[in-house]
């Protein structure tokens, strides 16, 4: 029964109920919020039929040439059977193939241990060490019967998950030290971090991936070499530990005077103070933009593909210049873009469920 008007003893009018109210209340509250409901619909009729009929009605799901593809004019699901190791593991040895995919599943495994609370124990560094010794075992081989792979040769999605996950992984810690040097009462350390997050933050990443692959060699002593491989990864770690140097810096100017002057009354020292009081509360308040920086990290690993690097974007470039399957990129392209959306999504979703489980309550 629907509860009773403040002082009438009379239930609330049916319009402000039920989903009548909720539509009321969430779509139409405005004259703005029901143009743009209105303009929302009509774009979902427009484009939802007819990606439907592209995807399911058109296609023939038993095609199996390009040319009984190109007669439906629908998604050409003939393609995807046909190119998906490619695009998924690059030019990796065929019949090893299994190895990416066993590394790959190894990885994501990881990852979501990292991400449920229970396995936030010492142990967890010691499942990281383990999954990661098996990832490069299982990638390059040499040891245990399996035969050696060069990591020119690795590609495709194992590839844009190692580079986005050691990224992340190194980028964060190295962050949180920028911010803290940006921060600190000391000239010479705040003057070299200042001076290292805006020039890193004041050039695109492209410009950094160049640098490390043409002009880094020519500073190294001869006879020495980097990997080209390591050469991006080192570049895409530099690049968003500055933007979460910055992002973390927010955060620290947001936490009370009060906090740290009660931190050292405590009589903790000065990383005792970091590491139990200021840090935490810090970080969770930026949350939300330390989760967008990493969902662009992962996305802006495809732009390894311009130094030669055979990733996820570069493999789905690579099954569309078969002569074969010329003129199917839509599919290719929708593809890959299906895969990075799930990963994103799923770091989104996850950093609201983190965000609630650390609420306590505090409205902002």
């Amino acid at each position: 029964m629907d509860s009773a008007l403040p002082g009438t003893g009379r239930p609330p009018p049916r319009i402000d109920t039920g989903l009548v109210g909720w539509l009321r209340a969430r779509l139409f509250s405005s004259p703005l919020n029901a143009i743009l409901t209105i303009l929302a619909l009509w774009l979902l009729l427009m484009a939802v039929p007819a990606l439907i009929d592209y995807l399911l009605v058109k296609p023939d799901f038993a095609a199996t040439t390009a040319a009984q593809c190109r007669e439906t004019g629908g998604y050409c699901w003939a393609f995807i059977r046909e190119k998906h190791r490619l695009i998924l593991f690059g030019i990796y040895p065929f019949d090893e193939q299994w190895r990416p995919l066993l590394a790959s599943a190894i990885l994501v495994a990881v990852i979501i241990c990292s991400c449920i609370r229970w396995f936030w124990k010492p142990f967890l560094g010691l499942l990281w060490v383990a999954g990661l010794v098996a990832v490069g075992i299982l990638m390059w081989g040499g040891i245990f019967g399996l035969s050696y792979v060069e990591n020119s040769r690795w590609g495709g999605l194992p590839l844009t998950l190692i580079l986005s996950t050691f990224g992340i992984a190194f980028a964060f810690p190295f962050g949180l030290l920028l911010a803290l040097g940006r921060r600190s009462d000391m000239p010479g350390a705040k003057a070299v971090c200042v001076v290292y997050i805006e020039l890193i933050r004041g050039v695109p990443l492209v410009s950094l991936l160049f640098m490390s692959s043409v002009m880094l060699p020519l500073f190294l002593p001869e006879g020495f070499s980097i990997d080209k491989l390591l050469r991006a990864q080192i570049a895409i770690i530099l690049f968003a530990a500055a933007y979460v140097a910055e992002t973390v810096r927010g955060g620290l100017q947001a936490i009370p005077k009060g906090q740290y002057e009660g931190a050292e009354s405590l009589g903790l020292s000065y990383w005792q103070q970091m590491r139990k009081i200021i840090l935490p509360q810090a970080l969770k308040i930026v949350i939300p933009p330390l989760v967008g920086i990493f969902i662009s990290l992962f996305k802006d690993t495809s732009l390894v593909v311009i130094i030669g690097i055979f990733d996820l974007t570069q493999a789905a470039k690579a099954a569309v210049s078969d002569a074969v399957w010329r003129g199917f990129s839509t599919e290719s392209y929708l593809f890959i873009s299906v895969i990075y959306f799930i990963f994103c999504f799923s770091i989104s979703r996850y950093s609201l469920s983190l965000e609630r489980q650390l609420d306590q309550g505090q409205q902002r």
